[in-house]
């Protein structure tokens, strides 16, 4: 395969097979229907539009779809689209899987199975551990799978893991600086903030939220899950309902999605490194597209902030 859409320079033309990570119906002021389409290979993805849509191109261009596009690369509102000259389906001929196309975690899953196993032995809490052991086990499988959300940080093939890896790290790192830090906690919070976005989201192709997703929420899930594992382990203590509040408070405030604030020092830590990881991934995502010298498309997550890329930076 060439080089990924995301890497291609505005004004080039592109003809490329592309999987449909989501498709939209709209109307456009002349009254005929157009599709906004997602589109994604390994590099990431991006946004075309489908014009005068017929009934029949809403089902052929569904989500999960792979579709063969010829088309131009061009800039538009702050950010680079695809201006489609043909599309079609994919040939049943034609060699490539939705596999070929979807971007994955940077790390095996094995390299990362393994690293948070090692987090989770290294516990001397034995209720902590447990704990953190029986739900992981629990939703071993998809966690290894899932994105950490459906945009802006982590959205692909195993980030979440991804991203629990990167947050371990970063924990460890911060708790050698601060030794009165209880690990234990710590690593517990980080590798069960995010768990129940298993359950909130449908799965790593062509993510959207499941109707718990939308009813209940990651964090509402997750601190269900704790008790039902408490329960199930005959665990009884202040431990529980501390990890509890790790994950309750790990979004920092009510208006970004916690229901309480962090009150215990590792719940407080544990917002902070979650939100650096995270704004890391996107600066790190939105940089990587431009060449030095030049501006990223604006971040919605980062204040809808353009982030340039110095020009000595390789």
């Amino acid at each position: 395969m060439g080089k990924g859409i995301l890497h291609h320079d505005i004004g080039e033309q592109v003809e490329v097979h592309l999987l449909i990570k989501s498709s939209t119906k709209g109307i456009a002021s002349n009254g005929k229907a157009f599709l906004t389409l997602i589109l994604q290979d390994t590099s990431g993805e991006i946004e075309a539009k489908l014009w005068d849509a017929s009934q029949e191109d809403e089902t052929m261009y569904s989500p999960q779809s792979i579709v063969k596009v010829l088309g131009d690369i061009h800039h538009y509102r702050g950010r680079n689209q695809l201006k489609i000259r043909k599309i079609r389906p994919k040939h049943d001929e034609e060699k490539i899987e939705i596999s070929d196309l979807l971007e994955t975690a940077p790390i095996a899953k094995d390299v990362m199975n393994e690293k948070i196993t090692q987090y989770i032995f290294d516990m001397k809490n034995s209720n902590i551990q447990r704990v953190t052991r029986y739900l992981l086990k629990k939703h071993g499988s998809a966690f290894m799978e899932y994105p950490a959300a459906t945009k802006n940080h982590h959205e692909f093939v195993s980030g979440l893991a991804y991203h629990v890896v990167s947050m371990l790290d970063l924990a460890k790192s911060i708790a050698t600086l601060y030794p009165s830090l209880d690990t234990d906690l710590l690593y517990a919070g980080v590798i069960l903030h995010d768990l129940g976005k298993v359950i909130e989201l449908s799965g790593p192709i062509s993510t959207t939220y499941t109707v718990e997703g939308n009813l209940l929420g990651h964090i509402s899930i997750m601190v269900n899950e704790i008790a039902k594992a408490a329960e199930h382990l005959q665990i009884e203590g202040e431990e529980i309902v501390v990890l509890q509040h790790l994950v309750l408070s790990h979004h920092g405030k009510a208006e970004w999605g916690s229901p309480k604030p962090p009150m215990i020092k590792e719940a407080e830590i544990l917002h902070y490194i979650d939100n650096l990881d995270a704004k890391m991934n996107m600066l790190d995502r939105a940089l990587e597209r431009v060449k030095p010298g030049e501006y990223t498309e604006r971040v919605f997550a980062l204040d809808n902030r353009s982030f340039y890329k110095p020009s000595f930076h390789k």
